[in-house]
């Protein structure tokens, strides 16, 4: 019979991704109202010291599976093992979080295992009959659709910022498992070999809790230095409309919306955004939204809890100089 929690943790160079810990923390408070188990299953090399997180963040069993072919993310191998383990586990629900890893690993595992899959997910509760249910936005998130199923395991993937991490417990003790990596051969189509990552002190986009984005507004590359300035400041990351992407003003992954990021920020700052419909779908689940833009009929404004009508070359500057004043005290 299905029963538990599995939260399929997502680490980079042995950081625990926020996400997986948000997934942790909530399925921690789910367990405690149903009497379930919450499994974190974690892949990769030279992992162990990551269990003793994972317990004081809500896991009642961690499962490690440590191997030099799991350094890195692979498709094809850790789809291989993960199928295994949810087999032999027998999981109520399988989570991931909605990055770009468990984009390309949730449907597959769905696939594998003959199960139905909820994606990109802001909300997560037990209905009247203890059973999962997710809420999603549909329609460029003019409206929501509540899923459940009655097949085990229920999948889904959580979009990051959705849950709050409640604060490790250090007393906190799990049950650490270490299997081994089944990977089938045929899995191996694809090795990974190198893995390039660009240096930046900024957070990453979909897991930043400031972002401050510019629009068709910036009128050019060389202005998102002012934006950068403001981010610098209050610790936050750099984002853009799909208009100054198409432009060639910014690269692809700092695009927000429909066809870039989803993202769900504390707060979201709109420089020169108009707020088409296609924008709003990515950055519409943020806490609170500033929008800056000199045109008071913009559609962004419709959606900002706060606006400010004007030019922005003007409006940032000073916005980084007053920021500055208040980390200076």
């Amino acid at each position: 019979m299905a029963k538990g929690i599995m939260i399929i943790v997502e680490q980079r160079n042995l950081q625990i991704r926020k996400v997986s810990l948000e997934l942790l923390s909530e399925a921690r408070k789910i367990a405690d109202q149903t009497g379930e188990s919450v499994v974190a299953v974690v892949l990769g090399q030279g992992i162990d010291e990551l269990a003793p997180t994972l317990a004081a963040s809500g896991a009642d069993k961690v499962i490690v599976i440590d191997d030099a072919k799991l350094a890195e993310y692979s498709t094809g191998a850790y789809t291989s093992v993960l199928n295994k383990i949810i087999r032999k586990e027998e999981p109520q629900a399988v989570l991931l979080g909605n990055t770009a890893a468990g984009k390309d690993l949730a449907p597959r595992l769905a696939q594998r295992l003959g199960v139905g899959l909820a994606s990109d997910c802001t909300g997560m509760e037990i209905d009247s009959a203890n059973f999962l249910t997710f809420k999603r936005p549909i329609y460029a998130g003019k409206a929501f659709a509540h899923l459940t199923s009655n097949v085990r395991p229920i999948m889904a993937t959580i979009r990051p910022n959705t849950f709050p991490v409640t604060p490790p417990d250090a007393a906190r003790q799990a049950e650490v498992v270490k299997e081994v990596a089944d990977i089938d051969a045929a899995d191996l189509t694809a090795i990974l070999k190198e893995v390039a990552v660009a240096a930046s002190k900024r957070p990453e986009l979909t897991e930043a809790n400031i972002i401050v984005s510019g629009g068709r507004g910036m009128k050019g590359p060389e202005n998102y230095s002012i934006l950068e300035d403001l981010a610098d400041v209050i610790g936050a990351a750099v984002g853009a409309s799909r208009a100054a992407v198409d432009s060639g003003w910014k690269e692809h992954k700092y695009q927000v919306g429909q066809t870039g990021k989803t993202v769900a920020p504390t707060l979201y700052i709109a420089c020169g955004i108009s707020g088409a419909i296609q924008h709003l779908a990515g950055m519409g689940s943020s806490k609170f939204i500033v929008a800056i833009n000199k045109d008071p009929e913009a559609n962004i404004f419709n959606v900002a809890d706060y606006g400010i009508v004007g030019d922005l070359f003007e409006i940032v500057p000073l916005l980084t100089e007053e920021f500055k004043k208040l980390v200076n005290e």
